[in-house]
């Protein structure tokens, strides 16, 4: 039986596979993010590849779904969304990948 602390951990597993590889799901970038320089937009999408700083004011449910980087003196934040597989409704189950589609999507903070 899967208990809530079990499912909890293998979302945030799933989530940083995702958020560390662009990997085992959808990455988006919004138009500010697609407007920026190629090297800009380089060095955002390292830094949130290796983001690590989740505590309980960005990380309050531990499934590392969300995240600010800076770069350039720029706010950007980063978020995890889990849909069915149409991309048409949330996930019933977001620990079970095979019914999963998670999205991470990559935006200029003043595009929240």
């Amino acid at each position: 039986m899967q208990t809530r602390e079990n499912d909890t951990k293998i979302i945030a597993a799933l989530n940083d596979r995702l958020r560390q590889t662009f990997t085992g799901g959808k990455v988006m970038a919004t138009c500010g993010v697609n407007e920026l320089s190629d090297d800009t937009r380089a060095r955002l999408f390292t830094a949130i590849q290796s983001f690590d700083n989740f505590g309980p004011g960005n990380d309050p449910y531990g499934e590392h779904d969300f995240g600010k980087v800076v770069i350039g003196g720029q706010d950007f934040f980063w978020k995890i969304d889990y849909y069915d597989h149409t991309l048409n409704f949330g996930s019933e189950n977001p620990a079970n990948p095979s019914i999963t589609t998670r999205v991470l999507t990559i935006m200029l903070a003043s595009e929240y």
